[in-house]
């Protein structure tokens, strides 16, 4: 069975892979600091089961979690987390596999036996818990040929939907194509996005200011960004309220 540990203290990585070692058929293919790399590791080396902390700096274990998910084939999750007996019950309650830290043999080892693919609907409820949430999502998984890209949703400037799908549009020529849809990004973002066009949402703290054409039709500049979307007319006058708020 092939291995994947993430955790951003090195100690902690060291101890469990000392573990698994013991457990006999075990293969460590990688270590990861961070839900970044624990993707891109995890494409590469294609891991049976991943053990990731759940607080992590930059992108934490649930939301790297959310993007293993979609690999085919996942490979099965299995959280380490330091938090009490309450958060430890709502992971078993979702059949998502856990270790409470500092891990302990026996346990580790059941965990291996239990471990199991998990699926959206499980990992959706349970970044809904709140002892666990440490809010949305840090990076937005887009793929591509090469496998999956993260951009940083802070760098983000332009959710716009065409048709099925969705791009993101940010800083420095990103351009990104999501299979999601701008309901669920603007359900998601909230407070951090506004729509201002039935097929756009917007950055809120990178809007700059509004302009019209010679058709009197309005669009909103955005930071860093050259594509200035329309703002429809139902969407104008809240839209118009916000920048006086900014």
């Amino acid at each position: 069975m092939n291995i994947l540990i993430v955790d951003d203290e090195p100690l902690a990585r060291e101890r469990l892979a000392r573990m698994i070692k013991m457990q006999g058929d075990m293969r460590i293919v990688g270590e990861a600091g961070d839900g970044q790399e624990a993707i891109r590791l995890a494409e590469k080396c294609q891991p049976d089961v991943v053990f990731m902390d759940v607080r992590m700096p930059g992108m934490d274990g649930l939301a790297a979690a959310h993007h293993l998910a979609e690999l085919d084939p996942p490979p099965a999750v299995v959280f380490c987390t330091a938090y009490g007996d309450y958060a430890v019950d709502a992971f078993s309650s979702h059949a998502t596999g856990y270790l409470l830290k500092p891990v302990k043999q026996a346990d580790l080892e059941q965990a291996l036996n239990q471990s199991r693919r998990v699926n959206k609907a499980q990992l959706a409820e349970l970044q809904q818990h709140p002892a666990l949430t440490a809010g949305v999502r840090t990076h937005i998984a887009a793929k591509n040929r090469r496998g999956t890209d993260l951009i940083a949703v802070n760098e983000i400037r332009l959710f716009q939907a065409d048709h099925k799908y969705v791009t993101a549009y940010g800083i420095n020529g990103v351009e990104a194509l999501l299979d999601e849809t701008l309901k669920d990004l603007e359900e998601e973002f909230d407070g951090r996005f506004v729509r201002v066009h039935r097929n756009a949402l917007v950055s809120m703290r990178h809007i700059e200011g509004l302009t019209k054409d010679v058709e009197g039709q309005t669009f909103i500049r955005l930071q860093g960004l050259d594509i200035t979307p329309q703002v429809s007319r139902r969407h104008l006058s809240a839209v118009r309220k916000l920048i006086e708020q900014l």
